[in-house]
């Protein structure tokens, strides 16, 4: 053993790659975030409050009468068969056409997205995903040593002349691209849908460079005033691995999520995970399955399209009352809003303001790999009420036009350089932040 440090014996101990397991500093300001006081439009958490309590009880109680002694035990490290039939079923509305053997139950979409990474991932490795990407996959990516390049996005979503141009780069640079990673539909955090043109023609890109499509689509079902395109899933069944999730259209408490994958990944996906867990939760997925056989979860599902739709718009009027200024995405569906600052001001670097007004965001730098992000916030609608939201937006109003006031007095822009953003610490995910 060497000497480490005095803060733990045992630092030079630690694989190379834990050090992409650094710690948040914005981490504290998340725990006084959670004050009852402070509207936080940070956490993409579902209002599970609108699921109601005896669907959840009398699965409960179904699993304990009929199937307690299944469901207490270990299960199979593939998932429950009938679970997985179901998953097949939830897939068919966005026109996947597949088999229940295909199927991979994990725990929690999170945890498909760290088993695909396992099974891909060298160090130095490339993956491609949008500019910006969800915070949680650029963890995952990250521990695992890999090299995450952003490639731009706009209102349609990835731009596929800037994913060409992407891997020329990188091949030229003789690196290896193991896969693209997109969140198509009501993407976390832009909130824009991928248009079906583009799919199709980001899915040919990939396909004639050898690339693997990683498909994360766990908003997809979450719709307001139409259904987005079919999954990227349904147009290829050999290059894609589509991973889904029962958080956001049920409860995440239960972590019962899946991979969707070709049969030889799908082979190595159980092994992963029987290596990781044994097996996911059976306790979680009899539930789930119990659910899904008796209640109608589309109709609950329709209940969470509107009260999540109501709140879109509630963020949307007060975005346009407040913050008339500035720009924003407009999402047809999921969580999120992507809000564009003005020039000179740094979101990671006004959220201790913010919070000291009672109002709680997550900076754009989060959704990033390389240190950019200091113009953007992300805006969660799903949590808070519609009276929340506008007296957060409100809040988030004053603490910016107070920031442009403080710069055009003394004349300085906050924002850090790119090259100073690139050398910052890694953030890694503040607390209830999806």
């Amino acid at each position: 053993m060497t000497n480490g440090n005095s803060l733990d014996p045992w630092y030079d101990s630690y694989a190379q790659r834990t050090a992409g397991l650094s710690a948040s500093e914005v981490r504290a300001l998340f725990a006084v975030a959670s004050r009852p006081e402070v509207v936080s439009l940070a956490g993409g958490m579902p209002y599970v409050s609108a699921l109601p309590r005896e669907l959840v009880t009398g699965s409960i109680d179904r699993v304990m009468t009929e199937d307690a002694a299944m469901a207490l035990q270990y299960g199979g490290g593939q998932g429950l068969r009938s679970l997985r039939e179901h998953i097949v079923d939830v897939m068919s509305l966005e026109g996947i056409r597949a088999s229940a053997e295909d199927v991979v139950v994990t725990t929690g979409s999170q945890h498909a997205l760290d088993l695909v990474t396992r099974l891909f991932i060298d160090p130095g490795d490339v993956v491609l995903a949008e500019s910006p990407s969800y915070v949680g996959a650029i963890g995952v990516f990250r521990s695992y040593q890999a090299e995450t390049v952003h490639v731009t996005t706009d209102e349609h979503g990835l731009v596929p002349e800037a994913l060409r141009e992407a891997i020329a780069n990188l091949r030229t640079q003789g690196k290896r691209i193991k896969f693209l990673y997109t969140i198509p539909n009501f993407h976390n955090p832009a909130g824009v849908t991928m248009s079906r043109e583009r799919r199709i023609e980001v899915l040919d890109i990939c396909r004639s460079n050898g690339i693997l499509v990683l498909e994360d689509n766990p908003y997809g079902l979450l719709w307001f005033d139409e259904p987005a395109p079919q999954a990227i899933r349904s147009i290829d069944d050999e290059g894609v691995v589509y991973l889904g999730s029962f958080s956001k259209t049920l409860a995440p408490g239960f972590r019962v999520g899946w991979a969707l994958a070709p049969h030889a990944i799908r082979e190595k996906l159980v092994l992963a995970n029987e290596s990781a867990v044994l097996a996911p939760n059976s306790f979680g997925q009899y539930v789930v399955n119990a659910y899904l056989d008796a209640a109608d979860w589309k109709g609950q599902v329709d209940t969470f399209r509107g009260l999540y739709a109501e709140r879109r718009d509630a963020m949307m009027a007060a975005l346009g009352e407040f913050l008339p200024d500035l720009t924003w995405t407009k999402p047809n569906g999921g969580f999120f809003v992507w809000l564009t600052l003005p020039e000179s001001l740094d979101s990671k670097g006004m959220l201790p303001r913010a919070v000291k007004e009672l109002v709680a965001y997550t900076p754009g730098t989060a959704f990033y790999a390389d240190g950019r992000g200091g113009g953007n916030i992300r805006l969660s609608f799903c949590y808070p009420t519609p009276d929340q939201i506008r007296v957060g937006v409100k809040r988030l109003a004053t603490v910016i036009n107070d920031e442009l006031e403080l710069i055009e007095t003394f004349g300085h822009a906050t924002r850090p350089s790119a090259v100073s953003e690139s050398r910052s610490t890694v953030i890694a995910p503040p607390p209830n932040v999806s």
